[in-house]
């Protein structure tokens, strides 16, 4: 599957907006379509949300719909989790998605466990959507990527939106979802642009998308990752080597047909998140990499790029130093490519 380009994509008429925007134009077409789904979470109604993404949604909805909290985000959650038993399609909003700390229990035993526990007799069609990733300066407790812990979690599922486009489909995708749906969105990527359809168009969940064809080497990234990759393949390009750059964009359940027949292509990939490497993401695709036939047709070892196995730091040199920025992903593709 190839995704559009932004060239393309504007050339069909969808117009370019924010992440941030595709976020609120996702949750307000769900919102008047749907009497069930509101929203809940701390300073998201007058304030607009700390990252300013519900915006305007609490005036055109209401206070009803549109629902300020306490700080207790496992009181959020809890009352998430009833509401979806009760029929309604909660959307969660978390400052920091640090924070889902206070609510594991809620998150982990009983979201992602009730449908299978209770025998399949009812559904916890919730919502959870939280930022992530360091760049913002906000040190060590606001600034993880902890989708591993989430990805690891049977009855949850998991998407890490890295367009403008997927924050929106992917998200109208989730609330249509009889399950509980982990939306994890990076805050470096809030105020990036690209073209978005007007319509509620949904992006299917557990479908990874091509984002750029190459025959050399397979780049898989994640979130802020992508982009990065992009960046990195074309200044690749201007050396001569041509690559494929991949977004699994749902990571739980993961659709990993694309990347076998890209590595089988390519012979050579790497794998570039911004979590630290020990027990990332990553490793779970490295494994079913190694663990199928796609292993018989790799020409070099599979190469994994990922953050420092450190706490985020306050200061802005050390907090880029301790992620993959574009350079780095240059410099692992130009010596994996030469590799045999």
């Amino acid at each position: 599957m190839t995704v559009q380009t932004t060239s393309a994509a504007a050339e069909t008429g969808d117009r370019i907006i924010t992440y941030a925007e595709a976020v609120r134009e996702a949750i307000g077409q769900a919102m008047e379509a749907d009497d069930r789904v509101f929203m809940l979470g701390e300073d998201i109604g007058v304030y607009g949300g700390a990252f300013g993404v519900s915006g305007d949604l609490y005036h055109r909805f209401g206070a009803e719909r549109i629902r300020d909290t306490p700080i207790s985000e496992l009181g959020i959650v809890g009352a998430a989790v009833g509401a979806a038993l009760a029929g309604m399609r909660p959307i969660v909003e978390i400052q920091f998605s640090d924070f889902t700390n206070q609510a594991m229990d809620q998150i982990v035993n009983q979201a992602a466990k009730i449908h299978f526990m209770l025998g399949g007799a009812t559904s916890v069609p919730m919502v959870l959507r939280a930022p992530l990733g360091s760049g913002t300066g906000a040190a060590a407790q606001h600034s993880q990527s902890l989708e591993a812990w989430f990805a690891h979690v049977p009855g949850l599922k998991v998407v890490m939106p890295a367009t403008a486009a997927d924050a929106k489909g992917l998200l109208l995708a989730a609330i249509d979802d009889p399950n509980p749906v982990i939306v994890l969105e990076h805050k470096l990527l809030y105020r990036e642009s690209g073209p978005v359809p007007t319509e509620a168009v949904r992006t299917p969940l557990g479908e990874t998308a091509v984002r750029r064809e190459g025959g050399d080497l397979t780049i898989v990234a994640t979130g802020v990752m992508v982009s990065r990759s992009l960046a990195a393949a074309e200044e690749l390009a201007g050396e001569g080597i041509e690559a494929t750059v991949i977004d699994p964009r749902t990571l739980s359940p993961l659709d990993d047909a694309p990347i076998h027949e890209s590595v089988s292509r390519t012979g050579r990939v790497l794998l570039v998140q911004e979590a630290p490497g020990h027990t990332g993401f990553t490793a779970e695709i490295a494994a079913r990499i190694a663990g199928s036939d796609t292993i018989y047709r790799l020409l070099a070892p599979i190469k994994r790029l990922s953050g420092l196995d450190v706490p985020i730091p306050y200061a802005p040199q050390l907090e880029k130093a301790c992620v993959p920025q574009t350079p780095d992903i240059v410099d692992q593709a130009r010596t994996l490519a030469k590799e045999s």
